[in-house]
């Protein structure tokens, strides 16, 4: 799911998991590189449940893909790394609650045939373009390879734009 415009000279793509630590620690990182580039950067993220080590990691890339059919990815999005260690089923519908999300349609949403569709063309995507863990960064389709430290990320951004 795409952040800010379209027509920012620098996309910023994250392959990430929910339950990552490392995921998290990025977290605050992103959002203040948004907050300092503006208009500039576009932010993609892409899930990649790390389900095998991460055993919520999967159903939470579910619920943020079924808040985005009701217009609230970034809303899930944030409120999944802020409450991490929260990340049980019944966890997730409070949260879609709290969204004021239709809890009936979620519920049928995260699991059907087209999110679960969504995250495996998401996890291949990443696979393909050689992301084995996460978080894994790309600037403009480059892959990011520096410490995922504000100011690594904003001198690459301000190198492309």
């Amino acid at each position: 799911m795409n952040l800010t415009s379209s027509n920012a000279p620098v996309t910023l793509l994250e392959f990430g998991d929910f339950e990552c630590p490392y995921c998290r620690r990025a977290y605050p990182i992103i959002k203040e590189l948004q907050r300092i580039e503006g208009d500039r950067l576009k932010f993609v993220f892409r899930n990649f449940p790390l389900s095998q080590i991460h055993q919520h990691a999967l159903h939470a890339a579910y619920a943020v893909q079924a808040a985005d059919k009701q217009g609230k990815f970034w809303e899930m999005h944030d409120m999944l790394f802020e409450n991490q260690y929260a990340l049980e089923d019944q966890n997730l519908i409070n949260y879609a609650q709290s969204l004021n999300l239709d809890i009936q349609q979620f519920i049928q949403d995260m699991k059907s045939e087209e999110i679960i569709k969504k995250i495996k063309e998401d996890f291949l995507s990443g696979a393909r373009s050689g992301v084995n863990g996460t978080p894994t960064f790309f600037i403009n389709g480059i892959r990011f390879d520096k410490p995922y430290e504000l100011s690594y990320l904003q001198e690459a951004v301000e190198s492309v734009v």
